[in-house]
C-alpha cells in the first residue's frame, strides 16, 4: 500500500494519496481545489488516481473533488448521510460517476478497502474512512482518516452550523451529535492509526496539536475533548461549545459552494505585472481590492496605497482575504518580490477568489503618492486612550477578551469585522489592538478603507497587561 500525507500548511489541511502498487490505482481523500500537486506525487510513484473521495462538506476551502471528476473522470466515493440539506448536490446533478456511501459501506481501489463511519456532529454527514491493506494480507484496518471528526489533540467543533453558516439553534445539537460519534470511537482498537483532516493552525478546532498522526489509544489517554466526553454527555457539550474562536466570514461561502459545486478552475489565474502608473490608477477606488501582500506591518503604516489592504502571504492570508474581500471584487497585489505571486494565487483560489487582475512589485510603492497610518506603541495606548472622542477596539477572540482586555474595549474579532462594522460610530478615532499587532494590522487596514479614524496600536497586548489595570470575565460591551 501507498500512503502519502500532503499538508498545506497556511490552511493546516491535510490531504491523503492511498494507493495499491499492484494495480496502480489510488484514491484521493479531501484534495484541495488546485490539484496539480496530488497528479504528480501519483504519477512519480506510477499511480493512476482513479476516485476521489471526502470526509464532509468542506467550510474552510474549496473542495478539488468536483475539478478532478471534470479533467481525470474519477468515481466519487461522497457522504450520503445527513439530511437534505447536506447532499453533495453538484455530483448528483453533473453526470458524474457519483457513488453516495453511507456508514458501513465499504469499497476498494486496487487491494486497499475503505469503510464508511458515519462521524456525525462537525456536521451532519461527516464520515470517516477505515483502511485496510488486503493486498498486504490484513484482514483488519490499519488506520482511520478520520477528517474533521479527530484531531490529534482535539476534536472537531461543531458549532459551525450555527456560527458560519447561520443555522440558528445547531450548535447544541451538533455537539450531541459528536458525542454520540465519540461513543463508537472509544470501541475502535488502540493500536489504530488516526490521519487527521487539520493540524496546528486551523480554525476548525481550538487546540489541535501540530503532530501530524497519533492513534486511537494515545487519544483516548490524552484528548482533552474525549476526557471530557467520558465524564458525561452535558459536561462534554459544555466544554466543547465553550471559547471556540469567531469563524471567518468565509466559512458559510465554502459550505455553500462545496455543496452546489465550486467553479471548475482549470489553470490558476496569471495576474499581470503592473507599472507604477496603472498601480496608481487604483488608488482610492472602491470597486476593486488592492491586498499588500508584504510581512512588515510596520512598513505598511508608513506607507501604502490608499484604500489597500494588510494581507501577508502565510497563514494569515486566507483567513484576511476570506473575511475582508468578495468573489466578485477584482483584486490587485503588492508583493515583495514577483516569485511571491504564486503563493498568493494558491492562497487566494483555494478560498475561491479567482478575479486577480494583476500585481506590482512593492518597490514600485517608492514613486507613487502613499498614505500613512497612524501608530501608538502598546507601552503608550493608555494615555492615548484618555483622549477625546477616542475608542479602543479588540480585534481578538471573545475568548481572549474575557481573559483579559483593556477597560472600555469593544470586542469585534477581526474576522467577523466586516460583518459588523455598521455596529462602530465613525465619530470618534479608534484605536485597535489585538494579542501581537497582526490581526491589529489588518483590521486598522480594512477599517480605513471603510472610512474610519484609525490609530494602529502595535505592540503585545500583555506588555500593556503587565502594568495597566485590567477587566476580566466581563461579557462584550454594546456598540454604539
Amino acid at each position: 500500500m501507498f500512503f502519502r500525507q500532503l499538508f498545506e500548511p497556511n490552511l493546516a489541511q491535510y490531504s491523503y494519496l492511498i494507493g495499491c502498487q499492484r494495480t496502480g490505482e489510488a484514491l484521493v481523500i479531501d484534495p484541495m481545489r488546485d490539484i496539480d500537486r496530488y497528479i504528480d506525487v501519483a504519477a512519480s510513484e506510477d499511480l493512476r488516481i482513479v476516485a476521489v473521495a471526502e470526509t464532509h462538506i468542506h467550510a474552510d476551502y474549496l473542495s478539488g473533488a468536483r475539478e478532478m471528476a471534470e479533467r481525470l473522470g474519477v468515481a466519487l466515493y461522497l457522504s450520503d448521510e445527513g439530511d437534505a440539506n447536506w447532499k453533495y448536490l453538484w455530483a448528483q446533478r453533473g453526470g458524474y460517476d457519483f457513488r453516495p456511501v453511507k456508514h458501513k459501506d465499504r469499497f476498494k481501489i486496487g487491494n486497499i478497502q475503505f469503510e464508511v463511519v458515519h462521524t456525525a456532529g462537525h456536521t451532519p454527514e461527516h464520515i470517516s474512512f477505515l483502511v485496510t491493506d488486503l493486498g498486504g494480507g490484513a484482514d483488519e484496518p490499519m488506520g482511520m482518516v478520520t477528517g474533521d471528526f479527530v484531531f490529534v489533540g482535539d476534536l472537531g467543533r461543531p458549532d459551525l452550523l450555527e456560527s458560519a453558516a447561520g443555522q440558528a439553534g445547531a450548535m447544541e445539537p451538533s455537539a450531541r451529535r459528536l458525542y454520540a460519534s465519540v461513543q463508537d470511537f472509544l470501541d475502535l482498537p488502540d493500536y489504530l492509526q488516526i490521519w487527521p483532516g487539520h493540524g496546528a493552525g486551523s480554525a476548525c478546532g481550538k487546540a489541535l496539536g501540530a503532530v501530524p498522526e497519533s492513534t486511537v489509544g494515545y487519544e483516548r489517554r490524552f484528548n482533552a475533548s474525549i476526557l471530557a466526553a467520558r465524564e458525561g454527555e452535558d459536561v462534554f457539550v459544555e466544554r466543547i461549545l465553550d471559547g471556540q474562536p469567531e469563524p471567518p466570514m468565509y466559512f458559510a461561502r465554502m459550505k455553500h459552494e462545496n455543496k452546489n459545486g465550486p467553479r471548475i478552475l482549470g489553470s490558476l489565474p496569471h495576474p499581470k505585472a503592473l507599472s507604477a502608473a496603472e498601480l496608481q490608477v487604483l488608488v482610492g477606488r472602491t470597486d476593486v481590492v488592492v491586498l499588500d501582500t508584504r510581512a512588515d506591518a510596520t512598513a505598511f503604516m508608513k506607507g501604502h496605497l490608499d484604500g489597500s489592504i494588510y494581507a501577508p502571504i502565510g497563514k494569515t492570508m486566507n483567513t484576511i482575504a476570506g473575511s475582508y474581500v468578495t468573489p466578485e471584487q477584482p483584486i490587485y497585489l503588492i508583493v515583495e518580490d514577483p516569485k511571491d505571486i504564486q503563493d498568493a494565487v494558491l492562497n487566494l483560489v483555494r478560498i475561491g477568489l479567482d478575479a486577480i487582475e494583476g500585481y506590482a512589485p512593492a518597490s514600485a510603492l517608492a514613486s507613487l503618492d502613499l498614505v500613512a497610518t497612524p501608530t501608538v506603541e502598546t507601552r503608550a495606548l493608555e494615555s492615548v486612550r484618555q483622549q477625546p472622542h477616542t475608542r479602543v477596539l479588540d480585534v481578538r477572540r471573545l475568548a481572549e477578551y474575557e481573559e483579559g482586555h483593556v477597560p472600555g474595549a469593544i470586542n469585534i474579532a477581526h474576522t467577523r469585522l466586516l460583518l459588523r462594522s455598521s455596529e462602530l460610530d465613525k465619530s470618534g478615532t479608534y484605536l485597535v489592538y489585538c494579542r501581537s499587532g497582526a490581526r491589529a494590522a489588518a483590521a486598522t487596514s480594512l477599517l480605513d478603507r471603510l472610512g474610519f479614524d484609525v490609530v494602529y496600536v502595535d505592540g503585545m497586548y500583555a506588555d500593556w497587561a503587565s502594568h495597566h489595570r485590567e477587566e476580566k470575565g466581563k461579557s462584550v460591551e454594546a456598540v454604539s
